[in-house]
């Protein structure tokens, strides 16, 4: 298994405002990740990397080892699912990135991530 198309990403945001300091410029979102292996053997996260941008294009990467502390090990047809956030210093931005996925064989692919959307909700008037 060397595709990362086995990998399913979906992912959930929201605003939070009680962690926000809009006249400070500080917007915060927490996103919930679920992580589907479509495919055939057990894969590993080992790695995450994020780019995180902003809606005047500053642009701050994150990486590092696992998600929330873990390195979970995901089953044919199994989910992992875990929350996290991120701060952003305008109310829209976007993220995007890949999964580092280990596989039983020893070989290792990214499992990309699509750009979402980290957006302050709108009241319709």
């Amino acid at each position: 298994m060397k595709s990362s198309e086995v990998i399913e990403i979906e992912v959930d945001t929201r605003y939070l405002e009680e962690h926000s300091r809009p006249e400070d410029n500080r917007f915060a979102f927490a996103y919930t990740v679920a992580i589907t292996n479509r495919g055939e053997t057990p894969v590993k996260l080992m790695n995450r990397h994020w780019q995180i941008t902003d809606e005047e294009n500053r642009v701050e990467e994150v990486s590092g080892e696992g998600v929330v502390g873990q390195q979970p090990e995901i089953q044919p047809g199994q989910s992992f699912e875990y929350t996290s956030g991120a701060v952003i210093g305008t109310e829209m931005g976007t993220m995007k990135g890949s999964y580092e996925m280990l596989c039983p064989d020893g070989s290792r692919f990214e499992a990309p991530i699509a750009p979402f959307l980290l957006a302050l909700p709108r009241t319709l008037h």
